[in-house]
């Protein structure tokens, strides 16, 4: 045993106890924190880079969440059998804790830091992506990394009407609601919501109940560092090295620079200057400013243009409070341009393109079969799902070049927020059985293409002829604070994003909410605030959704020509083997025979998949030809297969690809009211005739019969050969 001391606390959250400890584990890290939240365990470490990076101008945070798949007992799938890249799980939960603790880190900090978050266990009942952002506080304020303030973070859900906080699986299944609320003692910092049509009434009451349980987890995680320092497990703060430019430098500029700056952003807001016309416009001023100060200022290029980009947003920012002046003369409230187009894409099954002021998405949907969906390999209870959005965001979007690489963090993010407000409108698979896949392009690019992705996508679902419950939009809000005045802007543009305090992006149909996503970069603001923004949002989202049902009021009727058409029905799950077949030679033969896809479910649910309908319904002939089950006491029209002397065999249900149908024996007293001396007699081979089934004998072997099938002959059953043959007498 090692006598370094360590530390465990617990405490409770949702009326759940969770331990921290630290001392044990990682110990060579600048802070470790092994998290237990029932058996879900997650090491959350934080460490800091000892030298400064120069050469750049932003705090190079990264945040890592590392699954383990021995966290729940799997190896992982594919060939190599290790953990490779992150799934899209991990992702979208490393950002969970980079955007609520990155405003809290000082602005000039150049240290890298690096936070790691490895789920080790997983119980599904406790979410470790909680798990980990809590450790994560605590890692850091344990650590000499200068965090302002340590955070908390929950789940927020609604079941039958009720908050819970952190609710486990059986509730969360139950929820119309997923919130993540993450923020300081005094402050909400991050929003990350899926509902289903939720009132903002309801979220903001929702908000505020999960930043009640934030408030006593900061508490907890203060008195945890206080503890840590008593046992020498906490270091004490490194305070950055902070180089402010100047004096001379800064009067210099401020006097010269500001009433140029203003005079320009004035200009760009009266002539409503596009992106591209202004960017470059203030570019050109900027770098003209640039030379003129580093006459008098040499090698302070990096200072002289920070003061500037300084300057800048002061002047933005105080135009837009205390003049209501946008930088492209919006009126606070007003949304841009809006146009929509659909079905532009001639073979994609639905397209949708959407264009608000210099945003520009087209979106495609394409419809597949069951067995097209995502097989999820992660953590989670989910093995699969068959909605899917995907958002890209190339480089001309913006104007620039670089390389084409694979989706990073934003463009993940951005398509699973889009995913979420969408789903909550998509049919189950019982009413529509297809995997659906959307993509979204950023064509254009000048803020909340996630949002422009919501209504392209919605368009596009739309256009294609999936039922969805109800149309979705969605809108990007902003804020300002300056001193104690604060002003709500609706359908924010980048330029706008980039100096705002919050940005707030809003998806919902007429009904409520369904997606919702907030990062706030400074502190106080108030539930009065938040009902505003709301407020506003839901005023600009119902305006942009008119302007889509003008376009398309509701989904078309008809699926696309080029979509495949989904025939649905059920066998019994004992009959799934006649039609595969041994090593699925059967099944192989249908659809190489009809050029349909055929899934079969276990519970014995078949899904045929066909362009050509006809095809479809072929297929399903077939399936149900192999799998119907002859009833005793029904009578079907068989045709002759064998004659024999004791009777003949009918095929009452006929066979498919070659393979024998379903048949039976007719006896020879079966075949007629009266004595039967011949087969041939009566039927032939060939002949078509009408036989009831009697049953099955002790050998499972069917027993039919012609006469069951025919009308008695009237006086009672016909006189045998033998009766109606003439007597004869000795002479």
């Amino acid at each position: 045993m090692s006598d370094h001391p360590v530390l465990k606390m617990e405490f409770n959250i949702g009326g759940r106890p969770m331990t921290l400890e630290t001392g044990r584990l990682a110990k060579q890290a600048g802070g470790a924190v092994f998290v237990r939240y029932g058996d879900t365990a997650v090491l959350v470490t934080a460490t800091m880079a000892r030298t400064i990076r120069t050469g750049i101008d932003f705090f190079p945070l990264t945040v890592d969440y590392e699954e383990r798949f021995y966290a729940v007992g799997k190896i992982p799938g594919g060939f190599i059998k290790r953990e490779a890249r992150p799934s899209e799980k991990a992702i979208l939960s490393g950002r969970l804790i980079d955007r609520p603790i990155r405003p809290l880190f000082p602005k000039q900090l150049r240290n890298e830091v690096q936070v790691i978050a490895t789920v080790m266990s997983v119980d599904q009942d406790h979410a470790p992506e909680i798990a980990a952002m809590i450790g994560a506080s605590a890692a850091l304020h344990i650590s000499e990394i200068p965090l302002q303030y340590p955070i908390g973070g929950v789940i927020v859900g609604r079941v039958n009407g009720e908050l819970v906080i952190n609710p486990v699986l059986a509730q969360a299944e139950q929820s119309d609601l997923h919130l993540v609320v993450a923020g300081t003692k005094d402050a909400v910092m991050m929003v990350e919501a899926g509902a289903k049509e939720i009132p903002e009434k309801i979220m903001l009451d929702a908000i505020a109940y999960g930043h009640g349980a934030v408030r006593d987890i900061v508490d907890f995680i203060e008195s945890y560092r206080e503890a840590a320092l008593a046992k020498g497990l906490a270091k004490e703060k490194i305070v950055p090295e902070i180089t402010e430019p100047a004096p001379e430098l800064v009067d210099a500029v401020t006097r010269s620079a500001t009433p140029k700056i203003e005079g320009a952003l004035i200009r760009c807001s009266s002539e409503k200057l596009s992106k591209l016309t202004r960017d470059h416009f203030l570019d050109e001023m900027k770098a003209e400013l640039v030379e003129q100060f580093l006459e008098q200022f040499p090698e302070q290029e990096n200072d002289i243009k920070d003061l500037l980009e300084s300057i800048e947003k002061q002047l933005v920012r105080r135009m837009i409070v205390t003049r209501g002046l946008r930088i492209d003369g919006r009126a606070l409230n007003e949304v841009r341009p809006i146009t929509v187009e659909v079905g532009i894409l001639p073979r994609a099954h639905g397209s949708g393109l959407f264009t608000r002021g210099q945003t520009q998405i087209l979106s495609a949907v394409t419809l597949g079969t069951i067995s097209e969906e995502q097989i999820l390999d992660g953590l989670g209870v989910e093995e699969s799902k068959r909605f899917i959005h995907h958002y890209n965001f190339p480089p001309f979007s913006v104007g620039e070049t670089r390389p084409m690489r694979s989706p990073g963090r934003r463009e993940i993010g951005h398509g699973a927020l889009a995913e979420r407000a969408l789903s909550a409108v998509i049919p189950d698979e019982g009413a529509f059985p297809y995997t659906i896949r959307l993509v979204s392009e950023a064509l254009e690019s000048n803020g909340s293409t996630s949002m422009g992705s919501v209504c392209g996508s919605c368009l596009a679902l739309m256009d294609a002829g999936v039922p969805i419950s109800a149309p979705v939009s969605g809108v990007a809000m902003g804020l300002i604070k300056e001193d104690e005045r604060l002003t709500v802007l609706t359908d924010i543009q980048g330029f706008e994003d980039h100096l705002g305090d919050m940005d707030f992006k809003v998806a919902g149909t007429v009904k409520g909410i369904t997606a919702l996503q907030m990062d706030i970069k400074i502190a106080g603001i108030s539930q009065e605030v938040f009902e505003q923004a709301l407020a506003q949002a839901h005023e600009g989202r119902m305006h942009i959704l008119q302007k889509m049902l003008d376009v398309l009021p509701t989904f078309r009727p008809e699926l696309s020509p080029h979509a495949p058409r989904i025939i649905h029905t059920t066998i019994d799950p004992e009959k799934i083997r006649d039609v595969i077949g041994p090593g699925g030679k059967i099944i192989k033969k249908i659809i190489e025979e009809t050029g349909a896809d055929i899934d079969i479910e276990d519970d014995g649910r078949v899904f045929i998949a066909a362009v050509d309908q006809e095809k479809g319904k072929k297929a399903l002939e077939i399936i149900e030809s192999l799998t119907k089950e002859v009833q005793a006491g029904e009578i079907y029209n068989g045709r002759v297969v064998k004659i024999m002397d004791f009777g003949c065999f009918v095929e009452v249900i006929p066979g498919v690809l070659g393979l024998s149908g379903k048949e039976g024996l007719v006896h020879i007293s079966q075949l007629a009211h009266h004595r039967v001396n011949k087969v041939e007699d009566v039927v032939k081979e060939g002949d078509m005739i009408l036989v009831k089934v009697l049953g099955y004998d002790n050998q499972g072997r069917l027993k039919l019969s012609k006469k069951e099938a025919m009308p008695a002959p009237e006086g009672g059953e016909e006189k045998n050969d033998r009766q109606n043959r003439p007597s004869r007498r000795r002479e």
